[in-house]
């Protein structure tokens, strides 16, 4: 799990790379109650691996090359896409870097899923977890995130294979610890951002 007694210090690190999933196979499309979309999310989305026949760019096959270490979450779609751009390596999968939840208002209509997704972050954003793990939760646990790359990155380049939102949620805690991004790819399926150290 993520360690919280680490210290950003290093003194030649690594970059790290962080990269988004690739397409998951799952019809986003579904139109849904907001029960329905609960249940689609734990039971269709979370499991979900990736579309068949996807390609990776190759900036991250080449990123996952040079890595020294390459993480991924425990979600099936983390650890299909970092199995794509480092074929045969042997990965450090870690729960640490799951996605934010999306658990979804109890408000009336029937939405596709992807429209859910919406109505769920920014409510969850507000405080409204009904459960799960809660905004402020998660921010921490994006701090101790943070904190494992950086402590990674102190034996050489980093790659980690994660999630959209999760991702951006690391970025101001990244930024606090002196990483800067030095690459911006984009919040699309299969993109990454690059940051490297850079002390004040």
């Amino acid at each position: 799990m993520c360690k919280s007694e680490i210290l950003p210090s290093p003194s030649q690190p690594g970059p790290i790379t962080i990269a988004r999933h690739g397409k998951p196979d799952a019809d986003r499309s579904a139109v849904l109650d907001w029960r329905g979309y609960e249940v689609w999310w734990d039971g269709s989305y979370q499991p979900a691996g990736l579309v068949a026949g996807q390609t990776p760019p190759d900036i991250l096959v080449t990123t996952a090359a040079a890595a020294n270490i390459v993480f991924a979450s425990t979600l099936q779609r983390a650890i299909e896409t970092a199995r794509a751009v480092a074929p045969g390596r042997e990965l450090v999968i870690d729960a640490c870097f799951v996605e934010a939840e999306l658990p979804p208002p109890a408000m009336p209509g029937r939405f596709m899923a992807k429209t859910w997704g919406v109505f769920a972050r920014c409510s969850w954003w507000m405080g409204f977890s009904r459960g799960r793990e809660s905004r402020k939760d998660a921010e921490k646990r994006a701090a101790l995130a943070a904190l494992t790359l950086v402590e990674a990155a102190r034996s050489g380049p980093v790659l980690l294979c994660a999630h959209g939102w999760f991702n951006r949620m690391m970025r101001p805690h990244m930024r606090a610890l002196g990483w800067h991004c030095v690459r911006d790819g984009g919040d699309n399926y299969w993109s990454s951002r690059r940051y490297e150290y850079r002390p004040r």
